[in-house]
Order: structure tokens, then sequence, then C-alpha cells
């Protein structure tokens, strides 16, 4: 599979697998925040081009913070979470960013894992940051 740069021709396959991976989905036009100037996305395509998985950061400055990582239920548990993290690190350092953050649900232990896989370390808890189901968020943080 291979990862590109997400486009406006991606947001619909992406906001699909947001339906289908989150209790509040971002919107296709949330979503277009990824085209932005102060933002980017990757996905990994399928053998028809077609988005199935994906990974958002915003911008400030120097740092990063990481939106989402979703993958179609399909493809999940195949390493495509791995693989964009993995790029989008890459892509960070060549964009000149020193650290990357992101929120992760405190019962994600999969998550957390490979993130922690990737040289992120919890740094802080966010009491009640998701709701449906509500839930802590433990804050993580990676230096590049």
């Amino acid at each position: 599979m291979s990862v590109v740069t997400v486009g406006r021709e991606h947001l619909h396959a992406i906001a699909a697998i947001e339906a289908l991976s989150f209790g509040e989905p971002w919107s296709e036009q949330a979503l277009e925040l990824l085209l932005g100037d102060t933002a980017f996305g990757l996905a990994c395509l399928d053998e028809e081009g077609v988005p199935v998985a994906y990974i958002g950061v915003l911008t400030v400055l120097d740092e990063g913070q990481i939106t989402n990582v979703a993958t179609h239920p399909d493809f999940r548990r195949c390493g495509l979470a791995d693989k964009l993290l993995t790029a989008l690190m890459e892509q960070a350092r060549k964009k000149g960013l020193w650290t990357l953050t992101l929120e992760v649900r405190e019962s994600n232990t999969a998550a957390i894992a490979l993130y922690q896989k990737h040289g992120f370390a919890v740094v802080g808890k966010r009491n009640y940051f998701y709701s449906n189901p509500r839930e802590h968020a433990l804050v993580m943080l990676c230096s590049l």
C-alpha cells in the first residue's frame, strides 16, 4: 500500500473512515483543515487508490499536534497505523518540526503501545477529554 499526502480527492473516503472509527467523527468539511498551510495529512491507499487509513497533524511554528489516526475496520491489525506514523514523523522532521504531541484514550492500550514504540512518552492527562464514551485522555509527546 502506498502512502500519499492527503488531497481534496481523499476527503470523502477519510470522512467515511472517521464515521466508522469514532463516536464523534470529523466531518468532511472539518477534514479540509488538513489541506491548509498549518496542517497536513497522510493516507494509505489500497490498490484502487482509495484511502483505507490516515493520519493528520496540525502545526504551529516547530510543533505538531496529531489530530486523528484511523484505519478502515477491514484493514485494521495490518500495520497501517505504524506505517503512517513512521511516514508522518519523517515528514515532520523535513518540515522542521521539533516535537509532536497527541491525546489518546486512556483505555486504548494498542495505540499507546504503538506511540511508545515510536518514542512518545506520557506527559500528562486530560480528565474527561473524550465523550461518547466519556473517558480521560493521556497526553503524549515525542521530541524529533
